[in-house]
């Protein structure tokens, strides 16, 4: 039972199949919209990993196309080729969760508890996912001629797009709310994009994963801001405002 605007009472169903979208019940709406999200999003990531580990011909082929007309442009543009290893390495996944934890202690310390707590699982949920589906596909990474640069381990999702969209997602949602000017606004929605975007481009730019893998790594970072997001609003509605 709730309360309305006018104080007075408001039955509202007790079981899920009932509340899952009634207008009474926000938690329950809530969590209806962020599972429903949280499946539309996933769904691109499980294409492209069912499709990779079959080996779907078009797939490889698409990959192989951009990999090389990249990689040509890299052998080529030596000035390009170092700017994109620039970017890859201050923005790689080590450099974002250093970051990461200065955040959560900046939080902390202006007493937005939650904000951070938020802020830790998220980039400790993705770091973590990374891996073990790197380990799970088992994709190789591309092997060129005349490489422009080295990368050891999997490649199947990329762990720089993974965490350079996880930042991007932590950008947006700590510090949109603080932008109060347009031109403020619009700073963190650039920022936030060129590091989401350009960190994962750069992997491909470098010839160290396939466009694919990239894809994925954005997909599946998306995937967990929107699932921490929606797991700590739901728990809490004003989690992500504190």
């Amino acid at each position: 039972m709730a309360m309305g605007s006018s104080g007075q009472r408001i039955l509202v169903p007790s079981t899920w199949r009932d509340r899952r979208l009634h207008p009474d019940d926000s938690r329950g709406l809530r969590l209806t919209l962020a599972v429903g999200a949280g499946g539309l999003v996933l769904v691109p990531f499980t294409l492209l990993a069912a499709l990779v580990l079959a080996g779907w011909a078009p797939l490889h082929r698409l990959d192989g196309a951009v990999a090389d007309a990249l990689h040509g442009y890299a052998l080529d543009e030596p000035s390009w080729t170092a700017a994109m290893r620039l970017w890859t390495d201050v923005f790689g996944p080590m450099p974002l969760r250093a970051a990461a934890l200065l955040l959560v202690w900046w939080l902390l310390r202006d007493g937005a508890r939650r904000l951070a707590a938020w802020v830790a699982v998220t980039m400790l949920l993705g770091g973590l996912l990374g891996p073990v589906l790197k380990l799970l596909v088992g994709r190789p990474r591309p092997d060129l001629p005349d490489p422009v640069a080295q990368a050891p381990g999997l490649a199947f999702p990329s762990g720089h797009a993974l965490n350079g969209m996880l930042a991007a997602g932590v950008l947006l949602v700590v510090f949109l709310p603080r932008a109060r000017q347009p031109v403020t606004r619009l700073a963190v929605w650039t920022a936030a994009a060129l590091l989401g975007v350009v960190t994962g481009f750069s992997r491909v730019a470098l010839g160290v994963h396939w466009a694919s893998d990239v894809l994925a790594g954005w997909v599946l970072g998306v995937a967990v801001v929107a699932a921490t997001a929606a797991a700590f609003t739901i728990w809490r509605p004003e989690a992500l405002r504190s």
